[in-house]
């Protein structure tokens, strides 16, 4: 081997693939169907702690809630369900007991039918806390759809699970129902599982010399150069001209969305004069230290936040003034923004619907795509992922509205854009609403991501953004954290002298994984092997023995993307 060593150069193959990883812990069930089916599927993890989750052994392990009748039924093809009957009250239906901890996580999922229309239901638990919604699903008559969500409790001890839904004149017909627990150690195994397959790519080296022969004990140190995974953070007007602030920001972020100053009653304060003399400012900043940025808004349907002399407009003047706003804030900013959130929050408030009729959201959606068609339309919520009591952004709901679109005829790029304004971390509906939301396609975005203060803010925002990270359909987070002096919208990252608060060191410690370096030595068969991020890297192999008289190394730069599935090569050639 000595004698080899001493050639003028030696090759370097650099192997990389994606291999899979060995899961110790109940693996966890990504899947969603949103397809009405004829007979339902069998329960996720075989109902877990479910008793007679199928309904094969008639009503056993099962009861009513409340005065409503419940019996076992079975349909023409032989299915087995439990239906409830004579319902007077919205929390009225068939239930099952179960003793919670809370300790451990819950996925939940049943698939549902109503005897006649559609209907709106949420699966609830009753605890000595009171009750919590796992999920909703808008259910049908004559199929079966399918509930996915998940919960934490507060507090260890029995609780309840009912099916809650506001129109008394139907029967709720269940099958097919589990309910897994997880430990958090469980848990954790099943994010890193993910990350490993979502975010980083298998990297083997191979060092051999000019004859083909393996080089042991080469020296090999991995650094990152550009992380892949989009990590923004949002900013206001207080960054121009405050270099603390610009230096604390661009040293992290490569990625921004402006809080307040490209909405519309910022640039249009009075009818027919626009001022883009604020969020012009913050693009040159953002351009100049090569950070991208989303757009937000063009419109916000909360009446509450409209410029104020739009909402005694009369119906011309409206259609006129929404013009305008559309394509003179498009046209300007042309091509230089990463997406648009159009119709901002149109799930909880229809503003321009109510006003200008049914077809002004894809209106819009396809005047903002066809005047800046590099910037791609997002619709942009709150509650959907974080929040699972508000059965109005439901992850169902926020599909409907998408397809909805696409139904009234716009047929280009639209991203989800979910806010992520979390009271706490509840990681488990968090998730189910993601695999819901990813059956349809679309890039999904964490586009306003904090945790209001009290309980363990810092705590919760570790933990929410490794489950959102972990989650592959997730394709970029940004923080909701523009500084101001008298304080940040919800959650701050530094103080008023731009030191990390805890909440900050949470996001440096989620950043520095991307960043940290990776080295060792080729085994005797002269290979290395480790997992990266995405990203771009800087490879550098040295060997003292190479030359006699030199510490011989070579540098070149490998681009890591999630679409290597195959082994990919790179060859190094060092001249001694």
């Amino acid at each position: 081997m000595a004698n080899h060593l001493n050639y003028c150069f030696f090759v370097i193959f650099i192997l990389i693939h994606v291999i899979g990883f060995q899961v110790y812990a109940v693996p966890y069930d990504y899947s969603y169907t949103a397809e009405c089916l004829e007979k339902p599927l069998i329960p996720q993890y075989s109902g877990g702690i479910v008793v007679n989750p199928e309904l094969n052994e008639g009503l056993k392990g099962w009861t009513s809630f409340g005065n409503a009748k419940v019996e076992h039924a079975e349909a023409n093809d032989g299915n087995k369900y439990i239906v409830s009957t004579a319902r007077n009250l919205s929390d009225q239906s068939l239930s099952q007991h179960f003793d919670l901890d809370k300790d451990k996580l819950y996925t939940f999922s049943a698939w549902l039918q109503v005897s006649n229309g559609s209907a709106d239901i949420a699966a609830v638990f009753k605890t000595a806390n009171g009750s919590i919604t796992a999920g909703w699903v808008s259910a049908q008559e004559g199929c079966w759809s399918m509930l996915k969500g998940g919960l934490v409790v507060d507090v260890s001890g029995p609780a309840q699970l009912y099916f809650q839904c506001n129109n008394t004149g139907i029967d709720i017909r269940a099958d097919s129902v589990s309910l897994q627990p997880f430990t958090h150690e469980e848990w954790k195994s099943h994010q890193d599982v993910s990350i490993e397959k979502a975010r980083k790519t298998r990297v083997r080296l191979l060092a051999v010399d000019q004859q083909n022969q393996p080089i042991r004990n080469a020296t090999v140190s991995i650094s990152l150069q550009q992380s892949h995974f989009p990590l923004g953070c949002a900013i206001n007007q207080n960054i121009l001209g405050n270099g603390a602030y610009q230096n604390w920001f661009s040293s992290r972020f490569r990625y921004t969305v402006f809080e307040n100053e490209l909405k519309w009653y910022s640039n249009e304060r009075s009818w027919g004069v626009e001022d883009y003399s604020v969020s012009d400012a913050l693009m040159q900043f953002a351009r100049s230290r090569g950070i991208a940025v989303r757009g937000h808004n063009i419109f916000w349907e909360n009446p509450a936040f409209q410029p104020s002399w739009v909402p005694g407009l009369n119906y011309n003047d409206l259609s006129f003034a929404v013009n305008r706003r559309i394509n003179s804030v498009t046209r300007k900013y042309r091509g230089q923004l990463l997406h648009w959130d159009v119709m901002n929050e149109n799930l909880h408030y229809n503003f321009f619907e109510s006003r200008l009729g049914s077809s002004a959201s894809v209106d819009n959606y396809l005047r903002a795509n066809r005047d800046d068609p590099k910037a791609i339309p997002f619709l942009n919520e709150y509650n959907t992922i974080e929040e699972s009591g508000d059965g109005v952004s439901s992850p169902g709901k926020y599909l409907q509205m998408m397809r909805g679109l696409r139904k009234r005829g716009y047929k280009g790029p639209l991203g989800i854009g979910v806010q992520g304004h979390f009271r706490f971390a509840n990681l488990p509906y968090t998730r189910s609403a993601i695999d819901i939301l990813a059956t349809e396609g679309s890039p999904i975005w964490v586009t306003e991501l904090d945790v209001k203060s009290g309980g363990n803010q810092a705590g919760d925002l570790d933990q929410i953004l490794r489950e959102l990270h972990s989650h592959g359909a997730v394709k970029g987070i940004v923080i909701w954290s523009a500084w101001s002096p008298q304080g940040c919208y919800a959650m701050c990252l530094t103080d008023n002298n731009f030191r990390n608060l805890a909440t900050g060191d949470v996001v440096d410690r989620f950043r520095n994984q991307f960043a940290a370096k990776v080295s060792g030595t080729t085994d005797s068969d002269g290979f290395f092997e480790t997992s990266l991020f995405h990203g771009e890297y800087e490879v550098k192999i040295t060997h003292p023995n190479i030359n006699a008289h030199t510490n011989i190394s070579h540098v070149k730069t490998i681009t890591l993307a999630p679409d290597q599935q195959n082994p990919t090569l790179y060859r190094f050639n060092i001249h001694v």
